[in-house]
């Protein structure tokens, strides 16, 4: 039952962390469904979505290095932290201060965190390495979308 336990909580952190930052962005998003966005763009329904399964996936990997016995795992979760804590603030920074361009960097940094994490995961535990791979291209997307917001929406 303790396992059962650890995984809904490892899954909870990422999806209230999520929730939270989104909670406090929520102005910022209303504003953002007004300016002009890159070519691409999906419609708004489905980043809740994406972000839902992509924590849940990060929860699951979390958890995998968390229950493993290397000796390793606490470089890779504290690199887990930082990769949700930069998330956590990225929301922040694009929506509530539309600040597209230091987001832009904010969420470069961040995907090389995220590159980062899933190569330590990689060497504890696979399947918690390629659980992340959805999440880094995610990533890697929303760097085209908020590059996109930048110049389409610079003033």
């Amino acid at each position: 039952m303790k396992n059962k336990s650890t995984l809904i909580t490892a899954i909870l952190i990422p999806l209230a962390v999520g929730s939270l930052s989104s909670l406090i962005s929520r102005g910022g998003m209303e504003v953002y469904k007004t300016l002009e966005k890159p070519p691409l763009s999906p419609p708004d329904i489905v980043f809740p979505i994406v972000w839902t399964i992509l924590y849940i996936l990060m929860g699951i990997s979390s958890y995998l290095i968390y229950t493993s016995d290397s000796r390793d795992k606490g470089a890779a979760l504290r690199l887990y932290a930082v990769q949700l804590a930069m998330n956590f603030l990225w929301s922040i920074i694009f929506f509530s201060l539309m600040l597209f361009l230091p987001a832009f960097i904010w969420l470069a940094a961040m995907t090389a965190v995220i590159a980062a994490m899933i190569y330590r995961f990689y060497g504890i535990n696979k399947a918690a390495a390629y659980l992340n791979i959805p999440y880094l291209l995610w990533c890697c997307f929303a760097l085209y979308l908020n590059f996109g917001s930048y110049i389409l929406n610079s003033k």
